[in-house]
């Protein structure tokens, strides 16, 4: 057999980053599995996307943009992507090719399908014992729910997150922004990385898991406290009374942290509000919470003198605080650009964008040059390529 030299994989552009070298296949669709994937290509690895002949379902969510999903695009940056159908026995060879080179195998199947496929951990640890194999569940791979379909709002609603969001004797509200998708992601970023630093250690790799019912109860761990004795219902906000939070001002919403004696003085005095410091009713943030229905009325009858841009400006650095802003004022707030957190990328079928970078700054190995996302089989050439040169 001679070894093929076509379409082989690029290498990445810039200086190197802490993952380089490290080899990433990302079966994940959605959103928590490949933006965990995406983190580990911010610090340098080679991230190939492997979709079923459908594309991820993350391409067909709604959007603006004609030619591809916004989310897939912000999701998927800096991977190769490819095309296999692991139904079929030639596909699946492509993939066992990839996996005798791979470093990490990341999937979010429900936990009976990878046997079904043929590429559960006992198997590929069969091909790379080398490899970490990443299994993305909604509620684990124990239990009675275990085969049960797991969506980021479905996890938030059941863990109690929606009832603690919405105000007292209100339905219970969604956090919209995937927040238990992009934590649950942070959380595969550092099991992976730290399952390659045992791996350099022992020498061989291992199976991990992520749940979204892990990462939901993992973010709420100041809450998911019960100490013996208590009851069953106790308060478990965390929010300090109605001070801190949330105020409308003269033009615009203005957000307000005074948990502190310092930050506690600063607001009262900058608001003229000197009278609240003069007794001791007020003097902790408990107390606070007690009568926030005494100082919240005359906090915003204080607010409404100014806008909230305005109130900014007063507060400056002695009271944490922030004007409500859109999504779209952080393509050019001042502090995103000094951070180079907004890049410009060039996608194959939408152009020129504008779109967030990376998570976590490197000094020494900053980590190469991102790009953009890949269109549907981009690199279908290239990946199984790749996959034949593995069999030398």
């Amino acid at each position: 057999m001679n070894e093929p030299t076509s379409h082989p994989l690029p290498a990445r552009e810039g200086p190197p980053g802490p993952l380089s070298g490290i080899r990433v296949l990302d079966l994940s669709a959605y959103i928590a599995g490949p933006y965990g994937c995406t983190l580990l290509a911010d610090q340098g690895a080679e991230v190939i996307k492997i979709e079923p002949p459908a594309g991820d379902n993350l391409r067909k969510y709604p959007s603006t943009l004609a030619e591809e999903s916004r989310a897939f695009i912000g999701v998927n940056r800096s991977k190769w992507g490819a095309v296999l159908d692991l139904k079929q026995p030639a596909d699946l060879a492509v993939l066992m090719s990839l996996v005798r080179s791979a470093d990490v195998l990341v999937h979010n199947f429900r936990p009976s399908v990878p046997a079904r496929l043929g590429i559960d951990y006992a198997r590929l640890r069969e091909v790379n014992p080398r490899l970490i194999y990443c299994a993305v569940t909604g509620y684990g791979e124990q239990g009675p729910l275990k085969d049960k379909a797991g969506y980021d709002q479905v996890l938030q609603t059941m863990t109690g997150m929606c009832s603690l969001q919405a105000p007292p004797q209100q339905p219970p509200q969604i956090l919209y922004g995937s927040v238990v998708d992009y934590y649950a992601a942070a959380l595969i970023a550092a099991g992976v990385s730290s399952a390659l630093y045992e791996r350099e250690r022992s020498g061989v790799g291992q199976e991990m898991g992520v749940s979204l019912l892990r990462s939901a109860l993992a973010m709420q761990s100041a809450r998911l406290v019960w100490a013996e004795g208590e009851p069953r219902e106790v308060g478990r906000d965390m929010r300090s009374g109605g001070i801190t939070g949330i105020h409308p001002t003269r033009e615009g919403y203005l957000y307000i942290s005074a948990n502190t004696p310092h930050f506690w003085r600063a607001l009262c005095e900058r608001t003229g509000l000197h009278d609240l410091l003069a007794t001791d009713r007020y003097d902790s943030v408990r107390k606070r919470a007690q009568h926030q229905a005494e100082i919240v009325p005359r906090l915003h009858a204080a607010l409404a003198e100014r806008s909230a841009l305005q109130w900014e400006q007063v507060f400056g650095e002695e009271v944490p605080c922030a004007a409500a802003r859109t999504v779209e004022d952080m393509f050019d707030f001042p502090q995103v650009h000094a951070e180079g957190m907004v890049h410009t990328f060039q996608h194959p079928a939408v152009g020129s964008y504008r779109g967030f970078t990376r998570a976590v700054t490197f000094g020494r190995t900053p980590g190469p040059v991102p790009f953009a996302s890949p269109g549907l089989g981009q690199h279908d050439d290239a990946v199984r390529a790749e996959a034949q040169r593995s069999l030398f």
